[in-house]
């Protein structure tokens, strides 16, 4: 099984993932693709010897299709089983989440359905939440709002900032999304948790 991995930013889920992608997994890195061409993590991910293609989505200027079109161009040629967003900063279109329907995954720094979008943390903070975490689901045309695959859990500490609980959250991103992963490339659909 072939995974082309969706990055933003440092890519620190996508190193996870692709070395979780070793020995006996069934799936392989088979792209790291990004929308910003200064994206750290695509440095990471030649480092590792995975293909990589990027698609600087700011000259397209809120022209959502004809920027998805642009990306679609390097995804399709990798011709991926699966796309995994990980820390994918943008919004995808009903038509291009369409195209990889049941085949598209995506981690969330939150404990879905609560708090979808963005400043998580802080949200969970204000709240007076006990615990934080964060959630691996299927991409739907809907904003973090897919079926549930993997969900782990941190406690949130009276002097938390929403730096020290994403600080304490990314480590279980880490440990979460390959073994979703991993779950879902062996045929397991079912709901996994982490403490």
């Amino acid at each position: 099984m072939k995974v082309a991995i969706l990055i933003s930013g440092s890519g620190s889920n996508m190193v996870a993932l692709a070395q979780s992608m070793t020995g006996d997994h069934p799936a392989r890195p088979c792209l790291v693709l990004a929308n910003d061409p200064d994206a750290s993590g695509l440095a990471k991910a030649r480092a590792m010897g995975i293909p990589t293609a990027a698609i600087d989505h700011r000259p397209f200027k809120g022209d959502r299709a004809a920027f998805e079109t642009a990306l679609l161009e390097p995804l399709l040629a990798a011709k991926p089983d699966f796309v995994a967003l990980a820390g994918f900063m943008r919004v995808l279109t009903a038509g291009f989440v369409r195209q990889f329907e049941g085949r598209m995954l995506n981690i969330h720094p939150s404990l879905l359905p609560r708090y979808k979008g963005l400043n998580t943390h802080a949200r969970a903070i204000a709240a007076g939440d006990a615990e934080a975490g964060c959630t691996v689901h299927e991409v739907t045309a809907a904003l973090d709002d897919g079926p549930i695959l993997g969900q782990a859990r941190v406690p949130i500490l009276p002097n938390d900032t929403p730096d020290s609980l994403a600080a304490r959250v990314l480590p279980m991103e880490h440990r979460l999304y390959p073994l979703v992963l991993r779950r879902v490339a062996t045929g397991e659909r079912g709901p996994v948790s982490l403490p």
